[in-house]
């Protein structure tokens, strides 16, 4: 059990350092959002200071359509990040996730690591997190309950990652059970539950197994950003290019899973390979209802701390009030009837 331990603090150490250090991405499949082009209003009206840019998160009122999204916890390193990720989030009024927190099922002695999310994002939305290899074992509701509480979380995200459960060493790749215990906590538990892919994205077939269980949001996190397979393999020194590069383009996922709306009624949300404000528009103007960053947010943090990637995220969130001004939205209901052109309308 002891030894347990020490693999999983020696993973989550490897993650960080890998993801800050190293090229993790995929590197022949992007996410999809270069295919698409927005339809220039030459007559626009729009008032670019009214411009509105405020969303609702499970009817939480936040000030952006954006959440830090899951990256760490469980060891000293992450609660130094966990501590300065939710002072940006708090200070943008945006949501934010954190790491998975199967580690504190197993040991009390970072739960530390987890709260300091909480203890400095007071007043925004907090997503608790858990595995899905986790969730297909669950014998007994209540630990879902003590992460939630732990973390005082409004919604819990369950982290889909097959593809780095199958590479990753000592690995859990057996899901079975998986939708029946989802099933199962979103009847149990009174927060929303988003599930999350980790990189390979979510198809519109997956997406609406998940909406069928009682899933309230969608985050498709597809291919073109870090790619957990290479983290991964980088770990145990081995290389395939078919794995790292294995998923569906983020583009692709929010457009196909955003027709599930005529439907269902959920969130949806856009990361995999998010890393500046054409991009998040982009997603919105496909349907999504939010967009994630995740490893761009946390290479900020490092390179230009907490004053520099406030302003990073500031940034991006100008250019997509620049692109609603171009298309004439001063809103984001209105801002997601755009209809966006492919390469092929146009060339």
């Amino acid at each position: 059990m002891e030894s347990d331990h020490n693999e999983t603090i020696t993973r989550k150490k490897d993650h960080i350092d890998l993801c800050l250090n190293e090229d993790v991405s995929f590197n022949s499949v992007t996410n999809g959002f270069e295919n698409y082009y927005f339809e220039h209003c030459a007559v626009t009206e729009i008032e670019y200071d009214k411009i509105d840019l405020s969303a609702k998160f499970f009817g939480q009122k936040v000030s952006y359509p954006f959440l830090i999204s899951c990256m760490t916890g469980g060891t000293e390193e992450a609660k130094g990040i966990n501590e300065e990720l939710a002072v940006i989030a708090s200070e943008l009024n945006i949501p934010i996730g954190i790491g998975s927190q199967r580690q504190a099922l197993e040991d009390s002695s970072m739960h530390n690591t987890y709260k300091a999310i909480r203890e400095n994002a007071k007043n925004i939305p907090v997503l608790s997190n858990i595995g899905a290899a986790q969730v297909a074992m669950l014998k007994d509701i209540g630990e879902i309950e003590f992460l939630i509480e732990l973390i005082q979380a409004d919604a819990l995200v369950i982290h889909l990652n097959p593809l780095q459960e199958l590479l990753q060493k000592n690995g859990q790749p057996n899901f079975n059970g998986l939708v029946k215990n989802i099933e199962l906590i979103t009847k149990k538990i009174k927060q929303p539950v988003i599930a999350k892919e980790v990189g390979s994205g979510i198809s519109k077939r997956a997406a609406k197994k998940l909406l069928d269980a009682g899933v309230r949001g969608i985050d498709v996190a597809g291919a073109g950003g870090t790619s957990w397979a290479e983290v991964e393999q980088k770990r145990n020194n081995i290389s395939n290019h078919f794995f790292r590069n294995w998923g569906l383009p983020t583009a692709y996922c929010v457009n196909e899973t955003s027709k599930l709306k005529k439907s269902y009624y959920f969130t949806l949300i856009a990361s995999g390979g998010i890393k500046n404000g054409i991009e998040i528009a982009k997603a919105l103007a496909l349907g999504a209802d939010f967009a994630a960053s995740a490893r761009p947010v946390l290479q900020s943090l490092v390179k230009n701390g907490i004053d520099g990637t406030i302003e990073l995220l500031k940034s991006w969130f100008e250019d997509v009030k620049k692109i609603m001004y171009l298309t004439g939205c001063s809103n984001l209901k209105k801002f997601s009837k755009q209809k966006l052109l492919k390469a092929g309308d146009i060339y």
